[in-house]
């Protein structure tokens, strides 16, 4: 596997694959891998020729900079899972490289439609920049596709509402979410949990679940359901931000009686760790 710094060297690799006539796709990352991250990595290699990662944690998504902060730096141990699972370049460029002229002068993608909602109420200027860095990497990388997890559902939407408004030249494939033994969605944030605090987070999945069954059976009143999973997790011990059915297609409000293809989503605090997860849900 290739480790890059630089665009220059970045796009001189890209360059030399083009010319073969290979295709690329992309996984980007923040680092401190897992499994999650992986299997993104995995289901790149099946679309493309080569599978370019990128590790950048981006301060511009921030919106705590003790979150910022104590975001995991595992670069030696990443390298080396990205290496076994076969991945050909690795590009970690630094701040200065994402932004040279500071990012108090840096332009900005907003993406309408994400921060009104969700956790883009809960996370002021995340979404701006999560928009602006992954616009940067699409622009730097130049890949064919680019592979995102669905447990970010709503980063996912938009990243791909991103692509449709400035006509860039890649398609972006979600892949499933990728889940502990108990149920618990993999992430980063996990690894601050406790082992007793890591089986009570599975009940956040265990209750989308619960919600996801008494909507394809035939309840009709969402907002009772709602209220009733809410107390769960907050009996469970977390401090919710949200629990919600929302349309699958834009994270609209979504009415059972009429939306059939739905996505329920949740997010809450246990302990000290922000946790999210969301499940589909059918009713066609």
């Amino acid at each position: 596997m290739q480790i890059v710094e630089s665009i220059l060297s970045l796009r001189g690799q890209i360059k030399t694959w083009r010319v073969d006539g290979e295709t690329i796709a992309f996984v980007p990352t923040m680092g401190n891998l897992h499994d999650g991250h992986i299997s993104l990595v995995k289901k790149a290699q099946t679309l493309a020729d080569r599978v370019v990662a990128s590790i950048f944690v981006n301060p511009l998504q921030f919106d705590d900079k003790q979150d910022l902060a104590k975001y995991p730096r595992t670069l030696q141990a990443d390298i080396k899972k990205l290496m076994q699972a076969g991945c050909n370049l690795l590009f970690t460029p630094d701040t200065d490289v994402m932004y040279p002229h500071g990012m108090d002068f840096h332009s900005f993608i907003h993406v309408p439609g994400m921060d009104d909602k969700l956790c883009g109420l809960e996370r002021p200027g995340h979404f701006d920049g999560v928009a602006t860095v992954v616009t940067k990497l699409f622009n730097m990388v130049q890949a064919d596709v680019a592979v995102f997890g669905e447990k970010d559902y709503q980063q996912l939407l938009l990243i791909r509402k991103l692509v449709s408004d400035l006509n860039l030249p890649v398609k972006v494939v979600g892949a499933p979410t990728v889940r502990e033994e108990n149920g618990l969605a993999m992430s980063s944030r996990n690894q601050h949990l406790t082992e007793a605090e890591k089986q009570q987070a599975a009940t956040l999945y265990a209750s989308l679940n619960q919600l996801k069954q008494q909507l394809e059976t035939g309840n009709q009143d969402p907002n009772g359901l709602l209220s009733h999973v809410h107390s769960q997790l907050t009996a469970a011990g977390f401090a919710m931000d949200y629990i919600d059915i929302r349309r699958a297609e834009d994270l609209q409000l979504a009415n059972p009686a009429v939306d059939k293809e739905l996505r329920l989503l949740a997010a809450g605090r246990l302990g000290n760790v922000r946790l999210i997860d969301n499940i589909a849900c059918n009713l066609a």
